[in-house]
Order: structure tokens, then sequence, then C-alpha cells
């Protein structure tokens, strides 16, 4: 122990020091506040989720979904940490069906942007739009209430963020590709569209006519993957359902065949509704294409599995980005089998795709006859005779027979083709020197 130097001492934080640590344990990138919002919006029971972004949800990122709303006496709380609707007791948590139960995302989002909502209920006259500013009802300028104020609006609700970490300026820093922010956006967005197809769901930057993500609400899975990932996945998908009474588990999905492959595995995951990150699972499935691919291809797989609330638990990551589920060892090896078996359906009865022929054209086979007699021709003996050249000193394109001479052009060359002529000799002969 050093002499002569006091211990430092414990303190308690502030209250604002503490929610800034615990916003950021949250809220890691725009992506991870949009998971959020989007869950929000599919608890109120949308229809319709619009999201829009400026610089990769940094300057701007905004919400509109067609759910429930809030109401005008629930603005005040809506944004304080541990406030929900989802939730009364800890024992709830072990039957929960919702996404947010812990309250903590809007508070998240308020210590770190400026936040505010519009929303408006079935019942209301009209909407109310509030600002907030660390959990807390803000004035829109000063010397304004604070108080939610009327607007006009439809029914749904308005979530708006903007400067997302302008108070932490590490994390901001951070964040310097908005492109690559924005890419996460439209990845969120695209991956909660196959699993909800019965929202519609737009997805766009701020200022551009065109979305980047467009569904229709109650739409197909399948659909949605072929808008959204392409013909080409959508065209070589194997559906898979199968259910474990045993393991209380239900499994649906789509799994590509053994003709498609890419660069880098494609899992989109999803417990109980939750989008999720299961290493286990993924690790199993890179095993079972393993010797159907070719080297360095990977397959695109999009799984839903949904258990009893009771065997699962939600809360063991800030962001719920994992989930711990009761037998994952026997739940993985079902995946798996539920998989191969598919997988090795699909193989006893391939699909070929055929193009008919256009008229005219000449079919494999008659191509590689034509070729086979040009080889023949060409390998024969042939008479010198029969050759053609050209020169320099003819015209451009002009032909002549090998056996022709040219005219003499000198009054000496003149004189001995005559010579040759009187004797008989062809004049088209080589000529000694």
């Amino acid at each position: 122990e050093m002499e002569g130097e006091e211990l430092p001492t414990i303190r308690k934080l502030d209250q604002a020091t503490v929610n800034r640590i615990a916003a950021g344990e949250v809220i890691h990138r725009p992506a991870n506040a949009l998971k959020e919002l989007l869950e929000n919006s599919i608890d109120a029971g949308s229809t319709n989720v619009s999201v829009m972004a400026k610089s990769g949800g940094l300057k701007l990122l905004q919400v509109t979904d067609n759910g429930h709303g809030i109401k005008k006496e629930d603005l005040g709380i809506a944004v304080e940490r541990f406030t929900t609707s989802k939730l009364k007791t800890y024992d709830d948590l072990t039957s929960i069906n919702t996404f947010g139960f812990r309250g903590e995302a809007l508070a998240s989002m308020s210590h770190v942007a400026h936040l505010s909502l519009t929303t408006m209920t079935a019942g209301s006259p009209c909407a109310y739009k509030a600002h907030y500013c660390d959990s807390a009802l803000v004035p829109a300028k000063e010397g304004d209430s604070a108080d939610p104020r009327a607007c006009a609006g439809v029914k749904g609700t308005i979530v708006t963020i903007e400067d997302l970490f302008y108070n932490v300026p590490s994390r901001r820093k951070a964040l310097k590709n908005p492109t690559d922010e924005y890419n996460k956006i439209v990845e969120v967005v695209s991956r909660y569209a196959l699993r909800f197809s019965q929202v519609g769901f737009t997805c766009k930057r701020a200022g551009e006519n065109t979305a980047d993500v467009r569904t229709r609400p109650k739409s197909k899975t399948i659909d949605n993957i072929r808008n959204i990932h392409g013909a080409a996945v959508a065209r070589e998908l194997l559906e898979v359902t199968s259910e474990s009474p045993s393991l209380k588990v239900k499994l649906d999905g789509f799994v590509s065949n053994a003709n498609y492959g890419v660069k880098r595995m494609v899992l989109i995951l999803f417990i109980n509704d939750r989008l999720v990150d299961c290493a286990p699972i993924k690790r199993c499935l890179e095993a079972v294409y393993a010797p159907l691919l070719p080297k360095g291809q990977h397959p695109f797989v999009y799984l839903s599995l949904n258990f009893p609330p009771q065997q699962l638990d939600v809360n063991v990551h800030p962001t719920k980005q994992e989930v711990r589920f009761l037998d994952e060892e026997q739940v993985i090896d079902f995946v798996q089998e539920v998989v191969e078996e598919k997988l090795l359906g699909a193989n006893a009865s391939r699909t070929f795709f055929t193009q008919s022929l256009l008229p005219g054209m000449e079919r494999a086979g008659e191509e590689d006859e034509a070729d086979d007699n040009l080889s023949k021709k060409a390998s024969q003996p042939f008479n010198p005779s029969k050759l053609i050249r050209t020169t320099a000193a003819t015209e451009a394109g002009q032909m002549e027979a090998f056996v022709m001479r040219l005219p003499p052009t000198t009054d000496k060359a003149q004189s001995r083709v005559n010579s040759k002529r009187k004797h008989g000799e062809p004049a088209g002969g080589m000529i000694s020197a």
C-alpha cells in the first residue's frame, strides 16, 4: 500500500450520469433505436409502419405507425425509465407476450437525443405533440409551456429522434459513416418485414421519393423475401414447418436448397417473434450445409421458433439481442434434423428450368456436328492453285489468283515477259533475276 495517499471515496453518481450510462447500454447505434421503435409499433397493433432516416439516422430518425396511440394523460410519464403498460409485477415476465417490458427504450433515447412524440388515440378529437429531454417534458421553444400541445394528426404515433448522441461525442465519432448506419436500418426493417408480413413496412431516406424497402400489409412471407432479397433467392427456397410436442417448440421458415450459395451466410432468426442472434443455431446450420455447398458458399436461412413464454428468458441482454430457452441442446438438434430432412428430400426430386428454342436457331447437337465437319475439311490436303492472295499493290479488298502476276511496272520487266510469251512459257511464272 502506498503511504501518504488517501483512499478513493465511493460516491453516488448523479442521476443524469446514471441515465446517460444506461442509455449507452440500450442504444448502441441508430439501428438499435429503430428496433425498439418498430417493436413498440407492432405492440400497438399497427398495420402500417413507415421509417424515414437522415444521415444514417444520426440527424433524424422518424417512425410513423397507425397503432392505438398513447393517451394524453400518459404522455407525462411515457418517457420516464421503468414506465410501461405491458408489465405490472416481476412474475408477469414469465408470461410476457409483448416485445417491450422494461420501459427503458424511450427513456434511453431522450438522454442521448432530442425526442418528440406526436400521438392520437381513436377517441381523441385531435393529436397531441410533446417534446422530451432527459425523460422529462420540455417546451418546444423557450418560454412556452412544456405540456403536450394539441395539433392536427391521424390515429397512431410519430416518434422523432433528432441529433442522436449529440451529448456523447465519442460515440458520435465512432459512427462516422452514415451510409453504413442507413444500411443497418434497412436490414432491420427488412427482417421485421419477413416475420410480420401482415404489417406493411416502408423505409426511405429523408427527402427521397423512392423507398428502399416497401412491403404491403397482409402479404405472404415468400412474397416479401422475393421483394426484398430478389427472385434468385426466392425460387431456390424450401419451406420448413415442424413441431416437437416433447420440447414444446414450433418451427417454420424457409431455407435455401443446394443450388443456391452466397459468400456470407444470411440467417434471419426469430424466437417468439423477437429478432435475436443465436450462435449455436448458426453453427449447426453451417454444419448441415457444409457437405452440400461448394467451399466458400453459404446458405440463406429464415427461421421462426415459438416456445411457451414460461420456457423463455428474454431479460438477459440490454438490447434484447439474445434470449435463453430451456433444453437448448435438444432444440438445436431438432432444428438440425428438420433442415437436414428437408434438404435430403429436395435432392430426391430436382427441378430443372428449360428454355424454348427460337425459330431458326440450331440445336446444341447440330452446332457440334457442324464444328466436326469444319475440322475434318481443315485436315484434308489442299491444292495451292485454289488459294487466293491479296497484296499491298492491289486495290483494297481486291483479290487475285495465286498463279497470276501483277502487270510489270518497268520496261526491262516488260521485255522479259514478252520473251517468255514468245517461247510459250507462262508469263506468270517466277522470273529469275
